[in-house]
């Protein structure tokens, strides 16, 4: 298949790509600049110039493919629920051109959408949260449902924390803010979970999810159901050698920024059903071992 891929130069994207490629598919990757185009030709994918603002450009790679994998997002958050309305015109723009081609669209969501019962893993079953108080993500699932109801075969692949020895999800920022403020911190008692995966495992999850092509399917990409905070916050203590603290919520707050909405939420999740539609079996590391193995050493 020809497959259109944006954020293709990203952390995700680039694994995604490979995977592709490696399963013999052909690839136009979505790129901002020159050096990403060479990277995308180096791996041997064909660039196509274009933004998440630029929804012509989003329209014509998805008119030029055989189906679509997105996994961009404008990871500013300071500017979360704009950047999530952001993706919901994107999913839309591609969308309508897929419409009644049989062509498959894979967008890309969170395990943190599906609600389900408290202290329960949240399963692909689980469908997101709406109203006022939602998470403003939801607007990805939102357009994926939308999309689906104009006729487009749209699957959704929910992310965990996805991690290697250099990037590890929200838990980046976690260290980035126990380095400048000294201190490595979770709250209460730290018994809070964030499910987790490797990249390598996460990627061939989209090729999976493309290759099977079903309509308003949800994928979880979940490796490790839950890693305690506690235990995330402790490796980094480790590595940057600085100490370890409990906060309060309140504290949380002042102390984590805009993170601090994660950073005491509990989000088990499964990927049971996942894996059994999919054949698909996660090998990699776990979260904390590739914090172990990271190099903490300011740059």
């Amino acid at each position: 298949m020809r497959v259109f891929v944006t954020g293709a130069t990203g952390f995700v994207g680039t694994a995604v790509v490979e995977d592709l490629i490696r399963a013999g598919h052909q690839v136009l990757g979505l790129t901002r600049s020159d050096a990403g185009a060479q990277a995308l030709i180096a791996a041997g994918a064909e660039p196509h110039r274009g933004d998440l603002e630029d929804l012509e450009s989003l329209r014509r790679g998805a008119a030029n493919s055989d189906g679509v994998i997105h996994t961009a997002f404008i990871h500013d958050f300071s500017r979360f629920k704009e950047n999530c309305e952001t993706d919901r015109r994107v999913i839309e723009a591609m969308g309508a051109v897929l419409a009644g081609s049989d062509r498959p669209l894979i967008v890309t969501s969170g395990t943190g959408m599906g609600s389900g019962p408290a202290g329960r893993p949240v399963t692909e079953d689980d469908v997101h949260a709406s109203g006022p108080n939602a998470i403003p993500r939801v607007a990805t699932e939102e357009a994926a449902e939308a999309v689906a109801a104009k006729g487009v075969r749209v699957s959704v692949v929910r992310l965990p924390q996805v991690h290697n020895t250099i990037k590890q999800g929200l838990v980046t920022y976690s260290i980035a803010i126990a380095r400048e403020k000294g201190v490595s911190a979770y709250v209460g008692d730290g018994r809070n979970r964030w499910p987790a995966v490797h990249l390598l495992d996460a990627a061939p999850v989209y090729r999976l999810a493309l290759e099977k092509a079903g309509t308003r399917a949800i994928y979880h990409a979940v490796a490790e159901e839950g890693v305690p905070c506690r235990d995330i916050a402790e490796v980094i203590g480790r590595g940057l050698k600085i100490p370890v603290v409990s906060m309060s919520p309140e504290e949380a707050a002042a102390h984590f920024g805009w993170l601090g909405m994660f950073a005491s939420l509990d989000l088990p999740a499964s990927s049971a059903k996942t894996q059994q539609l999919l054949g698909w079996r996660p090998t990699g590391p776990g979260m904390i071992a590739d914090l172990e193995r990271m190099q903490y050493s300011e740059k």
